[in-house]
């Protein structure tokens, strides 16, 4: 069970407010601090407990679940081999190919002799 004062729900609403206020003026922490004559260090020590308590809610409220996963084995043709050339271009070359003639194409796109 934690130490110290309960949490003021009012307080707190008030903190939110303001932080929200600050992220919205465009203004420095110090700079959004002065105008609204608030303590520096309270204003970070408010913003690091909201967000540890904005974490911690966070991750109570989000449970891991897994689903199952089911494998299916297909009887259809593999993918295409995918073959990337030294100017980036790519060829799809489908399952099959004759080897020899795969040969001559990537001879000729990358200008080598046949």
């Amino acid at each position: 069970m934690p130490q110290g004062k309960p949490r003021d729900p009012r307080k707190e609403q008030h903190w939110r407010q303001l932080i929200e206020r600050w992220q919205h003026s465009g203004l420095s922490v110090r700079a959004f601090c002065h105008r609204h004559r608030l303590a520096v260090p309270s204003f970070y020590a408010w913003r690091r407990t909201l967000r540890q308590r904005d974490a911690r809610a966070h991750q109570e409220a989000a449970p891991v679940t897994f689903l199952p996963v089911h494998v299916r084995h297909d009887d259809t043709d593999p993918p295409p081999l995918e073959l990337v050339l030294a100017n980036g271009r790519h060829l799809r070359i489908p399952h099959g190919y004759d080897p020899a003639h795969l040969g001559d194409v990537v001879r000729a796109l990358e200008g080598l002799p046949c």
